[in-house]
């Protein structure tokens, strides 16, 4: 299994020729299912509604919502990994270890993908690689 991290989704969400080349290895991945987390959808929503809250003129919460919608309809398109009990098990043996630069969003992430015994797909080598068994590789540089 491929677990997409936040900037890889970005990445795709922006188009342009670094999606088109991330798309086709991920078509190319064939056996392999692609997903995403709880997490990632979290993050992404917090920015948005960030947004929608800070908005005051009810005419600039026309193009808001609609990359909200936006946002959602393309969440719908993925499967999306949920944090369940193994991740909280995972996520309480990560903590213990006192990983340093490695935030409490990408643990929680790492602990999902290490419940799935799953790869992470991030642009964050610098952090992920600090998590002990977790597999983590870039595809967005590799484009």
């Amino acid at each position: 299994m491929l677990v997409l991290d936040t900037d890889h989704l970005s990445a795709l969400q922006r188009g342009g020729p670094q999606a088109r080349q991330l798309e086709a290895r991920l078509l190319a991945a064939t056996g392999e299912e692609i997903a995403i987390t709880i997490v990632n959808v979290e993050e992404q929503l917090r920015g948005w509604l960030s947004e929608i809250h800070g908005k005051r003129n009810p005419h600039s919460l026309i193009s808001a919502y609609y990359r909200l919608r936006s946002l959602i309809l393309f969440f719908n398109a993925w499967p999306v990994l949920p944090f369940n009990e193994a991740a909280a098990n995972e996520l309480s043996r990560l903590q213990s270890l006192r990983l340093p630069h490695v935030g409490g969003q990408d643990l929680r992430i790492a602990a999902i993908v290490l419940s799935h015994k799953a790869r992470l797909l991030s642009a964050n080598l610098r952090h992920f690689n600090l998590v002990p068994g977790l597999i983590v590789e870039d595809w967005l540089t590799e484009c």
